[in-house]
């Protein structure tokens, strides 16, 4: 018989009730053993949940406070020095000093997961690096299901995708040289597995998707010959994209079964199934772990049914693409939508149902799950046929850009000099990068308008007020740049999806971005296009509030669309292309209102980068080509920024360039400006702002630190071409912590420009 499987299941609760808890824990509201129990109820209500919904095969260990690479990191005691760790095991507080740093210590760097929204904090790795087994994580929640009656498979990441997603600090050794240190680990980790009674372990190498050296292909080798002695069933779990040149690597792997995601790469099926040794299994990532539209059963069913004809029945896993991590917890939660667009949709807990599903038509026939099979066959029909979806005025004008469109009237010198006439900015200026705290009072201002308790009167004074306060602090600080602060935005992607047409918007379709962070992802759902503008007012606002210059702000089509659940029913640039010219639109607006600094954040971008060199121009040259459609239609005197953080640069510095930014920020204070490298390697030509304090960790960074950031920026990037600001936007500190960063951010810079008068 087939068996059912899941890869992960969502740790935040339906209702977000992890990020509540550890929220509370680091405010010191909330006691260890408390945040610690509200994480087993949650584990073990999605263990009950999978096991209810038919799922045989359940994991473990998916569970995680902040993010599974730092839970590996601990597992294996990578814990850097300066944490001061010197215990056996890694307790709560190391563990979150790493990920969030603390007062006397900075926190790790923060990266993306491949090309997902979901953040990860990167491994430290030194030259004389030792491991050793420093937290029983997998093996106790292993024996947590258990205790509950529920046989689970414990998850974890494999060791070379683990030495792949570390740095090497302050040495060019490659870390796969590490790999003889940190095996034993993991052989005590599975061996402790086995003794608790585990019969299985999913060892996740995503690895096995990218373009690999020969070191890592040598570690994979080596790598499961000693692993494959521990004892228990391994299925390795590979996903993001096709196996390609590395299955072969993969499938002489001494290993019970392979997983591949056949969302993303559906045509390597038949090369696995031709390829596929007697003695493995096949997991069949069939069902869209990355996105929340309903899945065609009939066309995945035909894809099950020739794996079943070449390997059998009982060789056969059905799963997700991947972990269910990356969508929402419930669609039953999502009481507002219109009986249509649900039928559309499937959130996790109903994916595990298309999973049954699926498996039970290969074990019974289809007539057994006919009603499924037909539900889904009218969603799809549904869908190609709406006019809520097709606008032909929409995709005729997406049709009829041309290469004109795409380019700023003079290069970049002579808009620098025309800017620096109308602006007159000092040396070194300083900015932020947009949004400021949404306080309790924000907060509950924009919760009692949505219930109807605050008209809109009245929530507007009230936007206006804490606008008009924020431009008072920078001006009292000092910042050269201002901002408005965004109070009037709940998200940065879904403030202007509400404002767009083809977009659609849930109540509790919450995922996690990294930490207790939680995002709600826009729909896209159909054709893109803007009514009307969406931010002039509050920037005319605020920009009449001062004399100095205030940024329009605006978030750029490829991040709305990396960081929006998108239709797949259109290729993703069709429906970039058309969120670009929504942004051109309110772009032109701004200008012709009289703000003359507009940014258009694009953090998504290296985000979005194939996993593959062989894939990436095509992405590159049409997501370049969009943020220049919505940022080409401006006068010279108009200065565009744009914010980009959390990526490697050094592969996609040319298309960086290409952008054609005016000034560019960026993060770089965990790196230590280790990330201004790639731009001085590129030589790049335009205006850089290196972020100099880490708005993700909440702690005060002296001016000390700061200064000695801007020079090593300053040896890298011209003083004239350098500014000065935060990594990222302050939505989610307090102002105390804000106005004291700000105002040693500013001394910084004051001290660098005295240094440079008097050079």
């Amino acid at each position: 018989m087939t068996q059912s499987a899941n890869l992960g299941f969502p740790r935040i609760g339906a209702h977000r009730e992890l990020k509540k808890a550890e929220e509370a824990y680091w405010r010191g509201d909330l006691p260890a053993s408390a945040l610690q129990e509200t994480a087993r109820e949650l584990r073990g209500r999605h263990w009950r949940a999978q096991k209810k919904a038919g799922i045989d095969i359940i994991p473990s260990n998916d569970f995680s406070f902040y993010d599974q690479v730092l839970d590996m990191s601990a597992t294996v005691g990578a814990v850097p020095t300066r944490y001061g760790w010197k215990e056996n095991t890694v307790d709560l507080d190391t563990y979150f000093a790493m990920a969030r740093g603390r007062d006397d210590v900075t926190a790790m760097e923060m990266t993306k997961w491949f090309d997902t929204n979901y953040h990860y904090i990167v491994p430290e790795f030194a030259g004389d690096q030792t491991f050793s087994f420093s937290s029983r994580k997998a093996v106790e929640e292993y024996e947590e299901a258990k205790a509950l009656g529920i046989e689970t498979r414990p998850v974890i990441i494999g060791p070379v995708s683990y030495l792949s997603l570390g740095k090497m600090k302050e040495t060019d050794a490659d870390a796969m040289a590490l790999l003889p240190a940190l095996l034993p680990v993991y052989v005590e980790l599975l061996d402790t597995l086995r003794q608790a009674g585990a019969k299985a372990v999913q060892i996740d190498e995503p690895f096995l998707v990218m373009d690999l050296s020969a070191s890592q292909r040598a570690a994979y080798r080596d790598a499961f010959e000693t692993l494959s002695s521990c004892g228990l069933d391994i299925t390795l779990a590979t996903y993001f994209g096709a196996l390609g040149d590395n299955l072969e690597i993969a499938l002489s792997l001494p290993v019970a079964g392979l997983h591949v995601d056949l969302v993303r790469a559906p045509d390597q099926l038949p090369t696995v199934l031709d390829a596929m040794a007697a003695d493995k299994h096949l997991s069949l990532g069939l069902i869209d772990g990355r996105n929340i539209w309903r899945a065609d059963l009939s066309a995945a069913a035909a894809l099950a049914d020739t794996a079943k004809d070449t390997l059998g029945a009982e060789r056969l896993q059905i799963a997700p693409s991947c972990s269910l991590l990356h969508t929402p917890v419930d669609l039953d939660l999502e009481t507002r939508l219109d009986d249509e667009f649900r039928s559309w949709l499937a959130f996790s807990r109903q994916k595990l149902g298309e999973v049954v599903a699926l498996t039970r038509a290969l074990n019974e026939g289809r007539d057994a799950v006919a009603d499924l099979f037909t539900q889904s066959d009218r969603a799809r029909d549904s869908r190609a046929r709406s006019s809520r979806i097709h606008r032909d005025v929409v995709k005729k004008r997406a049709a009829s850009v041309t290469s004109a469109d795409l380019d700023r009237r003079s290069g970049f010198d002579e808009r620098a000099r025309v800017q620096q006439e109308r602006f007159s900015l000092p040396v070194f200026p300083t900015t932020t990068i947009g949004s400021f705290p949404q306080t309790k009072d924000v907060r509950k201002a924009r919760a009692a308008h949505k219930r109807g308790d605050m008209d809109d009167d009245a929530y507007g004074a009230f936007l206006r007020e804490e606008t008009e306060r924020a431009i008072r602090r920078q001006e009292r600080v000092g910042i050269d740049v201002l901002v408005h602060g965004e109070f009037e935005r709940n998200d940065m992607v879904e403030y202007f999806g509400e404002q767009l047409d083809g977009f659609a918007f849930t109540k509790n379709g919450w995922v996690q971005s990294y930490g207790s962070r939680c995002v709600k992802p826009p729909i896209v759902f159909g054709d893109v296009a803007r009514p009307g503008a969406m931010t002039v007012d509050w920037s005319v606002y605020a920009q009449g509030l001062t004399g100095k210059p205030v940024k329009g702000m605006l978030t750029g089509p490829v991040t709305i669309l990396q960081w929006s659940f998108v239709r797949n029913d259109q290729p993703r640039h069709e429906t970039c292309r058309q969120i670009a010219l929504a942004i051109r639109d309110e772009v032109r607006d701004l200008e012709a209102a009289g703000i003359g600094m507009i940014q258009i954040d694009e953090p998504a971008l290296r985000e979005g980068l194939p996993l593959r060199l062989a894939d990436r121009h095509d992405y590159l040259r049409w997501a370049v080509d969009c943020f220049r459609l919505s940022s080409s239609g401006v006068e010279d005197r108009t200065q565009i920024h744009t914010h980009m953080c959390y990526g490697e640069f050094g592969d996609i510095m040319p298309s960086i360039a290409a952008l054609d930014a005016d000034v560019i920020s960026i993060e770089t204070s965990r790196s230590q400006m280790e990330l201004l490298e790639d731009f001085k390697d590129f030589d790049y030509p335009n205006e850089i702002g290196p972020g100099v304090w880490d708005i993700h960790s909440p702690r005060v960074p002296s001016v000390e630190e700061m200064v000695t950031l801007l020079r090593k920026a300053a040896k890298v990037v011209p003083a004239e071409r350098l500014w000065v600001n935060p990594d990222c936007g302050l939505k989610t500190r307090g102002w105390p912590e804000v106005e004291a960063s700000l105002e040693k951010m500013v001394s910084a810079a004051r001290t660098l420009r005295n240094a440079e008068a008097t050079a």
